[in-house]
């Protein structure tokens, strides 16, 4: 593959008409890194993919690779690939062709573009199937062969639109786990947009969450996840209560909280619902202010000391567990 460059938004912004899509965001992706768009429906992530690929024009501001503008070159000459979210696959190809359809349109002579074919399906575990057509193919396997076809090109930065969300769960969770090997291999910048928290957590590196066309909070996963600066994300990503408290409004993550008596608690609750999940059981209580907050606990502690609907709890935390946010 190609040398390794950094990819960076610099303030940049789509417009339709009056809607503001992307707000002037900015962010530098390390080059060889896994990130993840993540953030609802219609908060602008497909549309900030679709300007780093060139299959959108930028309103303003302006995208580097390796310190080179590549804000209005054509897709084909940005050292960019990208993944479509339904794979855009041509039903009456076969694998092989479809692989090779980039290098043919190029001018690309017939044995050159059939082993650059051979040489990615080989990579994404395709090559028995070459001669097959689409829809002979399972889910997965035609996943595949979009991945092989996008790579084919030798990007720089592969881009990737929800790639996983038309997969079924079991799949989608294999599928993940062949995504990050891959990209691991290739040493090569992935950006992959999704509505999914799990899947963004499982495979990023860098996480950019992205609320109403802004950029919400950036930076490396752990980081974003532990320490969430605004109620928008502490709820996005999951696993975090916010909680109201008379200095402000916090974050502490379901697993820090701890059932205590009443008389000992940060928070007084009574107990709505109790969920029992395998390893661990989710406790949700109602607290002061109407507000309702989860706790989540081991099965052993949870049936080692057993609570009922109904019941008053106490919830207490670490002070170094809470967070304080934004808003």
């Amino acid at each position: 593959m190609n040398q390794k460059l950094d990819l960076e938004l610099i303030s940049l912004t789509k417009r339709y008409g009056a809607t503001v899509a992307v707000d002037a965001i900015g962010y530098h992706f390390s080059a060889g890194t896994y990130a993840c768009l993540l953030g609802p429906s219609g908060c602008g992530k497909s549309s900030t993919l679709r300007m780093i690929a060139g299959h959108e024009n930028i309103s303003d501001g302006s995208i580097t690779l390796g310190g080179r503008d590549i804000s209005h070159l054509p897709p084909a000459k940005r050292g960019t690939a990208m993944m479509f979210q339904n794979y855009a696959l041509f039903p009456h190809l076969s694998v092989r062709d479809n692989v090779a359809f980039s290098l043919k349109m190029s001018g690309v002579d017939t044995a050159t573009r059939r082993a650059r074919a051979g040489e990615m399906l080989e990579l994404v575990d395709m090559t028995a199937l070459a001669d097959r057509l689409p829809a002979q193919l399972s889910g997965g396997q035609q996943q595949r062969a979009a991945l092989a076809r996008a790579l084919i090109t030798k990007p720089d930065v592969l881009l990737l639109d929800e790639p996983l969300s038309a997969l079924d769960p079991f799949l989608r969770i294999r599928m993940r786990a062949e995504l990050k090997k891959l990209q691991r291999e290739l040493g090569i910048t992935f950006v992959h947009v999704t509505h999914g928290q799990d899947e963004a957590l499982a495979l990023a590196d860098e996480i950019v969450v992205m609320n109403d066309a802004k950029i919400e909070q950036a930076g490396k996963t752990r980081n974003v996840f532990d320490t969430p600066k605004t109620a928008f994300v502490a709820r996005f990503l999951g696993s975090h209560n916010v909680v109201a408290m008379p200095d402000g409004m916090i974050a502490v993550r379901s697993d820090a909280l701890k059932v205590t008596p009443v008389e000992a608690a940060k928070l007084p609750g009574t107990i709505t619902n109790i969920e029992y999940q395998g390893t661990h059981v989710a406790l949700t209580a109602t607290v002061p202010g109407k507000q309702e907050v989860t706790a989540l606990l081991s099965d052993k502690e949870f049936f080692g000391n057993p609570k009922d609907l109904g019941e008053a709890i106490g919830l207490d935390w670490q002070a170094e567990a809470a967070h304080a946010l934004a808003r």
